[in-house]
């Protein structure tokens, strides 16, 4: 089954359940800055979130300077944020 792209309405509601996180529209996508310690701290959990990005077959775009993380999560294939996002969004939230 192809993936699809969620409509304003299904956003909203998935984004009521995930703090932090914003819809970017240029992007089609959401994003959160995370804030570590340090850069050990800040490779650490991009570490993690590797692992299980690449369990899921679905790869976040991000950015790393020193102890901030930027990532923002799309379906390219869908056209823009689908339930994988979400999906990964929020197992994200749990090493944050």
């Amino acid at each position: 089954m192809a993936v699809r792209e969620l409509d304003a309405s299904e956003r909203e509601a998935a984004l009521a359940g995930l703090p932090g996180w914003s819809y970017d529209a240029e992007a089609r996508g959401i994003k959160r800055t995370f804030r570590f310690a340090d850069f050990a701290e800040a490779f650490g959990f991009m570490s993690r979130v590797a692992i299980l990005a690449e369990k899921a077959d679905h790869h976040p775009e991000w950015f790393n300077v020193y102890n901030r993380v930027e990532i923002l999560l799309t379906t390219h294939d869908a056209g823009g944020l689908s339930e994988r996002d979400i999906a990964l969004a929020t197992a994200i939230d749990r090493f944050a």
